[in-house]
């Protein structure tokens, strides 16, 4: 029994010196030879580089009472069990043998082996360390660029329902325009005949017609009336969505140049400063270019209203 412990205390001994000749400090090596349950150098090796980056590493290790790493053990003698010292004192020739044995020194020679061997053990543990952390980051950006990919996707499927947002609210306008045209028109017709039956002073265009094929009727000049004008808008009502998604809306004159419309995104549109940005019409697609910025909105086919995206160059 005592000769295990002996053997146990020089095993960590030659553990803890064969640490600290590769360069460990002496707490960093006390701290590996006790937590790994002095099971090796490879042992503790493993030890220290999985804990390299803990708070108190190099921190004084204070052994547990009776178990001081490099020191002799110290506890009460009994009487039915002799103490390691009263053995050695009492002639034990195994034990002094084994003592002798383990104690050893190591030639310079042994020692540079040791520490050769050692070190290539070292930078295995190491190369394996690095080859583990290199997959754990290849892992880490794929996992990035997924997440990426996710959120590009959702933030396109927002940006196209915005669009289709927009495109349907123009359709809408321009449905309502047209609406609003025909019930002129009709109104101008309505006027017309009404004009055509109060000046006449005979029956409606169609029966005079009918009742005289051969004779043109006098009031047919009047009748026809002047061909129906096509409505002149002065102004277009023009809706902008920004580079944060946000709309502003605005009323330009329909002669003010596409630049007007730059102009105003530039002042009111919480453009970064130095930001050069484009314009373009979402449905038909169509990006304005540095000639389109002086043409007329009325030739650009933006009046009486339109709906604009505000995009990076």
């Amino acid at each position: 029994m005592f000769i295990n412990l002996f053997q146990v205390k020089m095993a960590e001994l030659t553990t803890l010196e064969s640490l600290l000749d590769m360069g460990f400090g002496r707490n960093r090596a006390e701290r590996a030879v006790a937590n790994t349950g002095n099971q090796g150098i490879e042992r503790a090796m493993d030890w220290l580089m999985e804990h390299e980056n803990d708070p108190d590493i190099d921190e004084p290790y204070v052994p547990p009472v009776g178990n001081v790493l490099g020191g002799e053990t110290k506890s009460e003698s009994s009487p039915e069990q002799p103490t390691l010292a009263d053995t050695i004192e009492g002639g034990d020739n195994s034990l002094s043998e084994t003592d002798m044995s383990l104690r050893r020194p190591l030639t310079e020679e042994e020692k540079r082996e040791q520490v050769k061997r050692l070190e290539e053990l070292m930078r295995m543990k190491q190369a394996e360390r690095r080859e583990r952390e290199r997959a754990d980051e290849v892992d880490r950006e794929k996992q990035r660029r997924r997440h990426g990919q996710e959120l590009q996707q959702v933030r396109q499927k927002i940006q196209d329902d915005e669009m289709k947002k927009l495109a349907d609210q123009r359709r809408k306008e321009k449905m309502e325009d047209k609406m609003a045209r025909q019930r002129v028109k009709d109104k101008i017709a309505r006027d017309r005949e009404e004009r055509a039956q109060k000046f006449g002073g005979g029956p409606p265009p169609s029966t005079a017609a009918s009742s005289q094929p051969a004779q043109p009727s006098p009031t047919s000049p009047t009748g026809q009336g002047p061909p129906p004008t096509k409505r002149e808008y002065d102004e277009s009502r023009i809706q902008i969505r920004l580079l944060d998604g946000s709309t502003i809306t605005a009323v330009f004159k329909a002669q003010e140049p596409l630049a007007a419309v730059r102009v105003y995104v530039q002042v009111n549109g919480n453009t970064p400063e130095g930001q050069d940005f484009t314009l373009l019409s979402p449905y038909p697609r169509q990006v304005y270019t540095e000639l389109d910025m002086e043409k007329p909105l009325k030739e650009l086919g933006l009046v009486p209203s339109a709906v604009l995206v505000v995009s990076k160059k």
